[in-house]
């Protein structure tokens, strides 16, 4: 039976973030409050966990999950060549809501979809989130609704959709707004907003002054 855990109460939440960071150590999947949206997690280097999330969101392997992570030195390990200009979008926006597609490190043992040789990463600006992904690790997290389904807000509305597919539930309290981040892709010399989201164009630019915007 999935467990839930209120993040208001002190000891609940340490509780809750003791049990959800065991639970994905098991290759169990978890549902977390970020700074857009709830998002369901899974250890970033289990591909079969992965594929439980995929199989969760009713998503394809077409659709690879992003990866969070609790603080921007973990992009160390996990990306490489990562621009000057990347690292001051880092350095502006993160935590935050800003994804960045990044070619990965070509040694990593992890399956996240079909991703061609990149993964969006991202840090987001939550506690609870930056605490669990401090205490495991690279996550990969997506949106904790089915495919085709509104992003989830609140707690309630991720175990309506996801039910028993997860194993712990942090109940961290209505997100501000269902927004989603802004993906930029940092893979090519000049970095490329895929999606507008929470962060504008105009606000990546005064960073990234050469930013295109895709078609």
């Amino acid at each position: 039976m999935a467990r839930r855990y209120d993040c208001s109460d002190a000891s609940d939440r340490a509780m809750g973030l003791r049990e959800a960071a065991s639970a994905v150590k098991r290759g169990e999947l978890v549902v977390l409050p970020t700074d857009t949206v709830y998002g369901v997690g899974a250890d970033a280097f289990n591909s079969e966990a992965v594929g439980d999330l995929l199989e969760a969101k009713g998503r394809g392997r077409n659709m690879p999950s992003p990866v969070l992570v609790g603080s921007p030195n973990t992009l160390h390990g996990l990306v490489t060549d990562f621009s000057e200009t990347a690292w001051e979008l880092v350095d502006a926006f993160w935590p935050g809501a800003l994804t960045l597609i990044a070619r990965h490190q070509p040694s990593l043992a992890w399956d996240l979809g079909e991703t061609q040789g990149t993964v969006g990463v991202r840090m987001p600006l939550h506690p609870v989130a930056i605490e669990l992904l401090t205490e495991f690790g690279p996550m990969a997290v997506s949106s904790a609704n089915l495919t085709g389904h509104p992003s989830p807000q609140t707690c309630d509305a991720a175990q309506e959709m996801l039910g028993e597919s997860v194993a712990v539930y942090l109940d961290g309290g209505p997100t501000a707004e269902a927004v989603p981040s802004s993906i930029v892709d940092v893979t090519r010399s000049t970095p490329v907003l895929l999606r507008a989201g929470a962060i504008s164009a105009d606000e990546l630019r005064k960073v990234a002054p050469g930013l295109e915007v895709a078609p």
